[in-house]
């Protein structure tokens, strides 16, 4: 109300006087300077106002950062008095009552390796001579041995005591070089034993406040053993950042026998100036602000390092996938195939795109095969399971050549235990096939080699024991003929004629052993160009007898022209003879009463190769001689042996006739080989080259 009354308007110049004008000039400046001054005292106050208000808010924030630092170095205090106690019960624990030393370094090493703190044990007697001594294994040896011992001051003030307390006692530290430069500052427990003798732990205090007191540091906190002057022993934690404000608080550490102090240095900056639900609603939505950032920027990083794993992994598939020699396919439920591997584009030489085109029939199936293919593709997406050992098919190359495959199939399972299709491996079998053919040939050929060796052993008996009675037969024989005189008659004529077969009969008997003899000896034999029938005919009056004795009758086949043959005469004529005489006991077993008179002996002679087919790539002609009967024939079982030596279906045979029959045919280039006869039987084949 008074600034308003001094803002009334004056009365009219003319109404006032002269000197009055001041007055109100004055008056003007009075009012406007109270109200300028009103207004600065108000900001003023309001300015003091907020000052105290902050300074309060800074000095509440001060003194609650001193009070949680407080309760920090006390926490700490605790927990390190906690872990002293705890250290030297477990060293008390490594003492078991009649324990002897060398188990108690055992004990030593596992306390040493559960208690970082502890840079070495010791046992010592009652003179302070180290009896016993387990270092850290987390350190290098930083105690000699050479300064341990009855002169070391500080364990002997530590053991005296404890000695003299009958309780644990600590040594002040001491400082311990490094080689290299540095050092370590170490601090000795002493624990006395019944018996005299000490237990005597020694501590790094740096390794102490980071397994005892550095688990309850907080970020931005240096903690620190300092002497009791405030000498800086050793510290850890975060160091001073620019512009943040130092709190500090210690607190003394009574240990019996010595005392330390700890510090703990809080870095943290200034109070904030405006403390209030606005800053604080600024700092949550900030808060919040970094948090989603942080959890984005973790989630990206997460699926960043997924899909780099993902990548990897994928890349290690391809790479293994396309290392690998076996071949890999996979089909869909509809029978399309959706992947291939490298390996399995080279077996089949077609690329993946005309792999995986849009078809059911894969371009890989023979032509000849792909119905059964496609029935057997239909089967296995019925539900038919493939056999686990795998099955063997057959491919064919782009290039058209064909060549065996061993296939493995399984169901292709997604992640959902659910099938999607097959999935399956292939391996070119090719070369197997070729090594196990090379293996069989070498394996005959061991087998020839055995059976010449089997009939070297009975040819060398033979010839040994079988001469002298032939030659003894023909001498009889010859001086029966002398006998008889050259001009007989009647009865005497008929056995001049016996007589005289006898001896040719012995004297081919000689040339049979004798030719055997030389062949298994493999002495070199003089072949000559033999007609065909020339060999049917040596073999036939034996093969005769033995037919009228078994009612067989023999039919002989000769085709027309047939050149000769080059052979060995005497041992073609025994495989001859053999082969029949086979034929014939096959038949003779046969004891159904319809056999008889079905009895029929095929001797037959052709070519090899018939009229206008191609000449071997040799350009050598062969001869074909077949042996065939109405018999029982032959098993798959006695198939299999039929040519191993000393192998015989007949209770008086000795197993070697057959098995010589193909080591002779064989020696002469050609091959003996037997199939089924029609409508029973059985035919036996060989061949022999032919003359010119």
């Amino acid at each position: 109300m008074a600034d308003e009354a001094l803002d009334v308007p004056a009365p009219p110049p003319q109404q006032q006087p002269q000197r009055g004008g001041w007055v109100v000039a004055f008056a003007r400046l009075r009012s406007l300077w109270k109200r300028w001054f009103l207004w600065l005292l108000l900001a003023v106050l309001v300015s003091a106002l907020l000052v105290t208000v902050v300074w309060l808010a800074g000095r509440h924030e001060v003194e609650q950062v001193q009070a949680a630092l407080e309760r920090d170095t006390a926490d700490a205090v605790v927990d390190l008095r906690s872990g002293l106690q705890r250290n030297a019960q477990s060293l008390r624990a490594t003492l078991a009552p009649g324990m002897e030393r060398t188990h108690w370094a055992d004990r030593a090493a596992a306390q040493l390796r559960e208690h970082r703190e502890w840079l070495r044990l010791e046992w010592r007697d009652a003179d302070l001579r180290p009896v016993e001594a387990v270092n850290t294994p987390y350190r290098t040896r930083i105690l000699e041995e050479s300064n341990r011992g009855p002169a070391q001051s500080d364990v002997a003030l530590a053991c005296a005591t404890a000695r003299k307390g009958g309780a644990p006692a600590y040594s002040p530290s001491h400082y311990v070089p490094v080689a290299g430069g540095g050092g370590v500052e170490v601090m000795e427990l002493c624990l006395p034993m019944d018996g005299g003798d000490y237990l005597v732990a020694s501590y790094s205090l740096r390794d102490t406040l980071v397994e005892l007191v550095g688990p309850t540091l907080t970020r931005g906190q240096e903690v620190a053993f300092t002497e009791a002057d405030g000498t800086r022993l050793v510290a850890l934690g975060t160091s001073r950042r620019i512009g943040t404000r130092v709190f500090t608080s210690q607190q003394r550490i009574d240990l019996p026998g010595a005392s330390l102090m700890l510090r703990v240095d809080g870095w943290r900056a200034a109070p904030d100036l405006f403390p209030n639900m606005l800053t604080a609603l600024v700092t949550a939505i900030s808060i919040a602000l970094v948090s989603v950032l942080v959890l984005l920027a973790r989630d990206t990083r997460r699926r960043l390092r997924a899909e780099r794993d993902l990548a990897d992994a994928l890349a290690f598939r391809k790479a293994m996938e396309d290392s690998v020699i076996t071949g890999l396919r996979a089909r869909d439920l509809q029978g399309r195939i959706t992947y291939v591997n490298p390996a399995f584009c080279e077996m089949v030489g077609f690329t993946p795109e005309e792999l995986m085109a849009d078809s059911v029939e894969a371009p890989y199936w023979p032509t000849e095969l792909a119905h059964e293919y496609h029935l057997r593709q239909t089967r296995r997406f019925a539900g038919g399971l493939p056999p686990r050992e795998g099955f063997e098919s057959v491919f064919m190359r782009k290039d058209g050549t064909r060549f065996p495959v061993l296939i493995f199939e399984a169901p292709l399972i997604n992640a959902h235990k659910v099938q999607t299709g097959w999935m399956s491996a292939f391996i070119d079998v090719s070369e197997q096939r070729r090594v196990e053919e090379i293996s069989r040939a070498s394996q005959e050929r061991l087998q020839a080699s055995a059976r010449l060796a089997t009939v070297g052993e009975m040819a060398s008996l033979l010839s040994h024991e079988l001469t002298q009675p032939l030659a003894a037969i023909a001498s009889y024989a010859t001086g029966s003929l002398n006998l008889l005189g050259p001009e007989v008659k009647g009865e005497q004529a008929e056995v001049a004629m016996a007589v005289k077969r006898i001896a040719e009969q012995a004297d081919r008997a000689g040339q049979v052993i004798r030719s055997v003899h030389d062949f298994v000896r493999r002495r070199d034999r003089m072949r000559e160009a033999v007609a065909p029938q020339a060999l049917i005919d040596a073999v036939l009056p034996l093969v005769r007898l033995q037919a009228r004795k078994l009612d067989v009758t023999i039919e002989i086949v000769f085709e027309e022209r047939l050149p000769a043959v080059v052979c060995d005469r005497t041992l073609v004529e025994q495989v001859l003879l053999n082969l029949a005489r086979n034929a014939m006991q096959a038949m003779d077993s046969l004891d159904s009463p319809d056999n008889t008179g079905n009895r029929l002996l095929r001797l037959r002679v052709a070519r090899a190769l018939p009229v206008g087919a191609t000449a071997p790539a040799d350009g050598r002609r062969w001869l074909e001689f077949s042996v065939a009967d109405l018999g029982c024939g032959i098993s798959d079982e006695v198939a299999a042996r039929l040519f191993t030596p000393f192998f015989t279906t007949r209770p008086d045979g000795m197993g070697l006739g057959l098995s010589l029959c193909r080591t002779v045919v064989e020696q002469h280039g050609g091959a003996l080989m037997f199939e089924p006869n029609r409508p029973r039987g059985t035919v036996f084949r060989f061949t022999l080259p032919a003359a010119g």
